[in-house]
This record gives C-alpha cells, structure tokens and sequence, in this order.
C-alpha cells in the first residue's frame, strides 16, 4: 500500500483535491489558501507515484480510485466535496459512480476523457514517458515538442516547475503510459447516475488544447443538472487562476 503525502488544512466542510497526471497536490488551487478561509477543511494529497507520494502500481482509475477512498476514510471524513483536475477529475467521477453516498458535491476540473475516442494517442504519452526517463524535466520538455501561441511561455514554465517536484521521475514515467490506457468509466452515459451537485470547469481549446471544451460540454449534457463554468475567449483558464477556482469550488460546496 503506497504512503500517500497528504495534506490536511482549515475547519469546516471538508473538500479534497485530487491533481492531473505528472502534477502535485499544489496544481490544483495553484497554492491558493482561500479555501480554508471561507472555512473549509481542505485535504490534499499527491497521487501515488507523484510528488513525495510512495511509488505503487498499478496506476489506474480503479487504484487511484482506491486511494481516494483511504484518504476519507483513514480522517474519519464520511462525506465531502470531491474536486478535482483531468486525472483527478475523472478519478473523483469514477469514485463518485461507485459511493455516490460520499460526495457532498463534485468539481470535475478539465476532464480529457472521451469514451468514444478511447486511448486516443497512445504513442505521445509513451514519448512523454521515455523522454522523462531519458533526460527528466528537460527530455520530458522536448519529447513534448514545441509550445507555441499566447500561452506558450506560461505552459512552458508551468510544465518545467510541476515536473520538478517529483521524488520518483520513474514512477511518474510508468503513470505516464498507465493511465492513459485505463478508463475511469466506460460509457458516458454512467454520468447521468450522478444526483449530487455537479460542477464542470472546462478550458477553451486555444489555451489548453489537451483538454477540449467539448468533452466539459458533453460531462455538463449527461449529469442532470450540472452546471458549466469557463472563462470567456482569450481570458486565461480558470484552472489556471487558483483564487477564482477556490470560489468556484466553494459555491460548489454551499
């Protein structure tokens, strides 16, 4: 059983972080403490194999799932608000689908995963792989090819300072090809279970072109009631933004 860097913070209704692939506990509200001040008990953790997390495979949506669920369970937290970016997004779903008795309220920050294109390009997370292996951050860097357009500088460095946190470069390697062969649900339709409180944060495609808006627009069709945030053409992403996220996610939780 890896050991999960957890990270647990403020008083009130409890609300979990889950971060993306090759990210951190700290990519998910960008640092942000505004949670905690509007009173909220904030608990976040690196995945496994990520961060100062433990390596453990398998790495895939029935463990990372798993993991999710020991990290209520082991803080007495029977039910609470799930938030969470790509990864993490389509893992708090996965969990959600299997204990909807446990979710308050949800925040699926820019899921990625379509069914319908499922694995999608296999060959690029597998050069993302081996050029972390081969040379780290900077192979990592070049194996993901050229960043161009108004947000080139901004994604560069933000790529570079996450990918420096991890303690096992390898594990995050293995995730890299692991996850994306894993399906955290197989139909869309399985969306249309959830009777919580629902939230779809997507980005629009100029900025972040790996998480398509459409794929946020069909999560927000299929859950009853889910309500679609996104910031307007040519603003920066609200994912991006972890004080505007943090009140996203704190309507999320009233």
């Amino acid at each position: 059983m890896a050991a999960l860097d957890v990270h647990d913070a403020g008083e009130g209704t409890p609300v979990v972080l889950l971060h993306g692939l090759t990210a951190t506990h700290r990519y998910v509200v960008m640092g942000s403490r505004a949670l905690e001040r509007s009173g909220h008990r904030v608990i976040a953790y690196d995945a496994r194999g990520h961060g100062h997390s433990d390596p453990a495979e398998p790495y895939d949506y029935p463990a990372l799932a798993a993991d999710l669920e020991r990290v209520l369970d082991e803080r007495g937290i029977e039910r609470a608000v799930l938030a969470g970016a790509s990864m993490g997004a389509h893992t708090l779903l996965r969990f959600a689908i299997e204990h909807p008795e446990r979710a308050l309220a949800l925040v699926a920050i820019t899921p990625a995963y379509d069914p319908a294109d499922f694995p999608g390009d296999l060959e690029r997370w597998d050069a993302l792989a081996a050029g972390l292996e081969r040379g780290g951050v900077e192979g990592f860097v070049e194996a993901y090819g050229p960043i161009t357009g108004q947000w080139a500088e901004t994604t560069e460095k933000v790529l570079r300072q996450r990918l420096s946190l991890h303690e096992h470069p390898q594990a995050v390697a293995q995730a890299l090809r692991q996850v994306p062969r894993s399906r955290p649900f197989e139909r869309l339709d399985e969306l249309a279970v959830l009777t919580m409180p629902v939230t779809i944060v997507a980005s629009r495609d100029e900025p972040d072109p790996g998480h398509p808006l459409r794929v946020g627009e069909a999560y927000a069709r299929t859950i009853p009631g889910a309500r679609l945030v996104s910031e307007d053409a040519g603003q920066s992403p609200i994912a991006w933004q972890g004080g505007r996220l943090s009140r996203v996610i704190a309507e999320a939780a009233k």
